[in-house]
């Protein structure tokens, strides 16, 4: 394992100044000359397997998480923290933010070393070698695609044309580019998955790209864009290939504590093995806790591990009472209460008190408490986005049809259209309670030009007047909905323009 990280490494190119000095160490003894790399079939599937690891980087997954979860609604930090993931959570982010550094960096970092296998393998090569070139395509798009939307304004917003992040593709030459619009980066995004799926022609397991994932990650990308026949076209090729189904009952309960594998609904996920378990550094320890607020008591996990994480952010009370008006619903098993002795423990260190509720989305895998693959795409999404889509077209009954699939899943009363009223407002809330914690609320909410409001207890609201306001409205057109271009490779490259 040791000589795949090399690999991977050799394969970084000097991008966009500071990027270069991240790069850990070579030793020259152990790595692999990069002609050879790339001259060879098997040196291009290890270096692959490579790419997918730079994903498992904390600097990428972690806070990568921070950036897309922590400005939503469904969570509230408990408590005030050093940590630069505060700053995400509260709005009042920096040019020198560590979280958007970090994500920046690891991103590119994934697209140099994409670019250099794309570049290496000609469009007429062998099955095998079009494979790992779709695979890698895959790759850099969601890098990119998650860049601008961290980094550039929803698409919705001036018709794409705000600034975006650069692109950079195998024959980029250009190591100091400028930042692409908005629309041009989605543009590139939809060609590397478009190519990416023609490639593409085996079953690979949820952990490694296929052509599945290309087209679920097209219907994702077609619902930012409006492109609302596209969102259904893509999503109907996931649904109806055959190959995944929805989970039921117990398993869904169960969904995210068991092998990613051995998880039919899980379309893409990041693989984390018992050996590679981040403990105090895993996206689950900021959710989780065996240690109460106060420092002193004590909460028995199911594995008895103790005091194995910060347990700094909970579910947030406007969250846990929506998931409540349905007290059956199966949701609730992603919520954890804090009690001592069967008692519900409120946080005393909010104002007014809030009851205390757990995140395990990120926790148990295999029965580790910090242990879990962050699932990327999955079946449910393509249901709810084919939703969103036909409600947006005026297709109200089928956007009811999926949204009901998904609440019948949950064991929840389906919708009518008497019952619904607002059918895009069902379908939104019903995203909410699906996919909360896994990064998707606050795009869902400004991309359709919607306000983020907090009415709820967290350190959100600490510079309110008087203290108990805790009321944070941030409107869609607000500059804080997308994060400062880190000020490191501002400094390094003179074409790249601040956000405001």
């Amino acid at each position: 394992m040791k000589i795949l990280k090399y690999i991977k490494i050799m394969l970084i190119v000097g991008l966009l100044g500071s990027m270069v000095s991240a790069c850990k160490k070579v030793e020259p003894s152990t790595a692999i000359d990069e002609k050879v790399a790339l001259g060879d079939s098997s040196h291009i599937a290890t270096a692959t397997i490579g790419n997918y690891a730079v994903l498992r980087n904390p600097d990428y997954v972690r806070s990568g998480h921070f950036l897309m979860e922590y400005p939503g609604d469904n969570i509230a930090q408990g408590q005030p923290s050093s940590d630069d993931l505060s700053r995400c959570y509260r709005y009042n982010q920096i040019p020198t933010g560590g979280h958007a550094t970090n994500f920046w960096k690891q991103a590119y970092h994934l697209v140099a070393a994409a670019n250099k296998i794309i570049a290496a393998i000609p469009d007429n090569a062998s099955v095998s070698l079009k494979e790992l070139k779709g695979e890698n395509l895959y790759l850099r798009a969601m890098a990119e695609f998650n860049l601008v939307r961290i980094f550039g304004r929803p698409y919705s917003q001036g018709n794409g044309n705000n600034p975006g992040v650069p692109i950079l593709v195998e024959t980029s030459t250009d190591i100091a580019p400028a930042r692409s619009s908005v629309k041009d980066v989605y543009s590139a995004v939809l060609t590397d998955l478009l190519k990416a799926a023609d490639l593409m022609t085996s079953s690979n397991t949820n952990v490694y790209a296929s052509k599945e994932v290309a087209y679920a990650l097209l219907s994702r990308v077609y619902l930012y864009m409006n492109d609302y026949p596209n969102t259904i076209k893509y999503a109907n090729l996931v649904i109806n290939s055959g190959r995944y189904g929805l989970l039921q009952g117990g398993d869904y309960k169960g969904y995210f504590s068991g092998v990613p594998e051995n998880n039919k609904e899980t379309i893409f996920c990041i693989k984390y093995t018992k050996t590679q378990d981040q403990g105090f550094s895993a996206i689950g320890s900021m959710y989780y806790s065996g240690q109460g607020p106060d420092g002193t008591s004590s909460l028995t996990t199911p594995g008895g591990q103790g005091n194995t994480g910060w347990g700094e952010i909970y579910a947030s009370k406007t969250y846990v009472e929506d998931l409540d008006k349905y007290p059956n619903d199966l949701r609730h098993s992603f919520i954890a209460p804090y009690t001592i002795s069967g008692v519900l423990q409120y946080n005393p260190k909010l104002t007014p008190k809030t009851p205390m509720y757990y995140i395990t989305k990120y926790s148990f895998q295999e029965g580790i408490v910090t242990l879990s693959s962050p699932v990327y795409l999955r079946l449910a999404e393509m249901y709810l986005n084919r939703a969103e889509a036909n409600a947006k077209l005026g297709n109200s009954q089928p956007a009811l049809d999926d949204v009901n699939i998904i609440r019948t899943r949950a064991g929840i009363p389906t919708l009518t259209q008497a019952t619904a009223g607002d059918v895009l407002s069902a379908v939104l809330e019903e995203r909410r309670l699906e996919f909360a914690f896994e990064g998707q609320r606050s795009y869902d909410l400004f991309r359709n030009n919607l306000p983020m409001v907090r009415n709820y207890p967290g350190t959100h609201a600490l510079n309110n007047t008087p203290t108990t306001n805790i009321m944070q409205t941030v409107a869609p057109t607000d500059p804080r909905v997308v994060f400062y271009i880190p000020q490191t490779e501002i400094d390094n490259n003179p074409k790249l323009t601040q956000n405001p």
